[in-house]
């Protein structure tokens, strides 16, 4: 329908092209047969379909229920599942950290790659306009002026029989080609396909930063307080060792004991170094995500005691999905553009007209041009046929044919991995919520033990050596607790992104670009 308008402002916009009188009624014909060709024209090819949703009622085998990891444990809170609800288009404020989505306005505002993939689309947008110019006719003014001498041995051109003499000729040219079996058409509709896949690639951009920031920032916040326990455990095996070594002078200790806890200690040292190295790598990765130098990393630092556990979580229904997911969105469009490339190969093969009118003045003098007897005009038709191509259209559509297969494989696994990074996400937090809870539980275990060897050392029933041990076990059961916390933050970011990310509720991603 709206290629017909196109068409019908096309011929529109011809008929108002301001001629002389002489002109218009010369170029009546040609008027009549453009006119003729836009209402007859129709595209070959399939007309794209898009894809059923997929038939499937929920992500995972079971029902969705409530996480929960402990409600006095910090990021342990419930989490619960609403199936078919709705995505925040800026889901980064359910942590309620400031930092955090000051850093991310910094991303989707400095970020190269999210730059590039706008620029891509700009690209692709004009592309587009470009190619609808075919609907027009294309219309020429050319203007010649030359001094020539005639030979004597033939007829000399002008009236006057002068052998030397100057010509001038001013001349307008339109030319046409009716879309008669929609290569214009299918070549503009395959375009817009393609802008389509690269406006949801752009989406798919976009949704993937947030999710890096927020990601980045956990782990950043994780890695400083595995930091912090790893250095406390060092001290503390440091500490044993010292007293090893003094109870091994004194006799009192082997040297297997010393050995074995020397080992102990380079082994927790060795651990310090690759934390201090991730947490710096983590940093610059931040800082290049919000489109700054390694060295202009934000200086403020993450905490997970700052981050909020969001607790309603939106899971979209499944046939929602491929409507969401920018991937998923991405292949449609992909699948359309290679439909269209079906239609384009398949006028290639079929005849071609070219419609033409020029008119104008040739004099011997400027003063005498467009007086009369000095004017021209001329239409013409010219319709063109391949013969014999030795097989390269035939083998082009079908190699268009099978471009289309591929497309829709292409598109039927996108759809499966979306439902596969949902279903995985759903299982992760379900798996994060028990290993939290389990981490937490030997945390509790472990405090005690240490409290208790303190209070065993303090009265004297028990050596110093029970005591750093103790000490070393909560302190690992620290860092255990704390992965299980961040893993938890993770998957939960890792979750909105798995359902698309909400961009659909943000106005300057939602717009369709062919309305603009």
């Amino acid at each position: 329908m709206k290629a017909k308008t196109e068409l019908k402002a096309a011929r529109d916009n011809l008929l108002q092209i301001p001629m002389s009188r002489t002109l218009k009624s010369s170029m009546a014909p040609f008027l009549a047969l453009l006119a003729l060709s836009l209402m007859a024209g129709c595209a070959v090819g399939p007309n794209f379909k898009k894809p059923a949703a997929p038939d499937v009622g929920d992500y995972t085998g079971g029902g969705l229920s409530a996480t929960v990891a402990g409600n006095n444990l910090p990021g342990g809170e419930s989490q619960r599942f609403t199936k078919g609800a709705d995505i925040s288009g800026d889901w980064w404020t359910l942590f309620h950290s400031t930092p955090l989505n000051e850093l991310i306005e910094q991303s989707l505002t400095n970020n190269s790659d999210l730059k590039a993939a706008q620029a891509a689309l700009s690209v692709a947008r004009e592309d587009v306009l470009a190619q609808r110019g075919v609907y027009y006719p294309a219309a020429s003014a050319s203007f010649s002026a030359s001094r020539q001498r005639q030979s004597g041995q033939i007829a000399p051109t002008p009236n006057s029989n002068a052998f030397l003499y100057d010509l001038f000729t001013p001349e307008v040219s339109v030319s046409y080609v009716p879309d008669v079996f929609g290569l214009n058409r299918r070549t503009v509709e395959s375009a817009r396909a393609q802008e389509d896949a690269a406006r949801f690639q752009m989406i798919a951009t976009y949704t993937t930063l947030t999710a890096n920031v927020v990601v980045t920032a956990i782990q950043e916040a994780s890695l400083q307080l595995q930091i912090d326990a790893t250095r406390e455990l060092i001290a503390s095996n440091t500490n044993m060792v010292q007293i090893l070594q003094y109870q091994f002078a004194k006799g009192y200790a082997s040297r297997l004991d010393v050995a074995a806890q020397e080992s102990q200690l380079a082994q927790t040292t060795a651990t310090l170094p690759p934390l201090l190295k991730q947490l710096s790598q983590l940093r610059d990765l931040l800082a290049v995500l919000a489109g700054q130098f390694p060295n202009q990393a934000p200086a403020e630092h993450f905490e997970l005691s700052s981050l909020q556990l969001p607790q309603d979580l939106p899971v979209s229904l499944p046939s929602a999905l491929v409507t969401q997911r920018p991937d998923v969105l991405q292949a449609e469009a992909n699948l359309h553009a290679a439909s269209a490339k079906i239609g384009i190969a398949i006028a290639n093969r079929l005849p071609n007209i070219e419609l033409t009118a020029s008119s104008g003045s040739t004099a011997l003098a400027m003063n005498q041009l467009f007086t009369s007897g000095t004017g021209f005009w001329g239409v013409g038709a010219v319709a063109t046929a391949p013969l014999f191509e030795g097989g390269t259209l035939l083998h082009e559509e079908r190699a268009a044919k099978a471009a289309y297969e591929q497309a829709a494989a292409q598109y039927r696994s996108t759809v499966l991995t979306a439902f596969q990074n949902v279903t995985d996400t759903l299982v992760a937090l379900e798996q994060d919520a028990e290993a939290m809870k389990a981490a937490a539980n030997a945390q509790d275990a472990a405090k005690i033990a240490l409290d208790l060897a303190q209070r065993q050392w303090q009265t004297g029933y028990a050596n110093y050596l029970s005591l750093l041990s103790a000490e070393q076990i909560y302190q690992q059961a620290r860092i255990n607790l704390v992965q299980a916390e961040a893993s938890r933050y993770a998957d939960t970011a890792a979750l909105f992104q798995a359902l698309g990310g909400g961009w659909w509720h943000r106005a300057d991603l939602a717009m369709d670009t062919h309305d603009k």
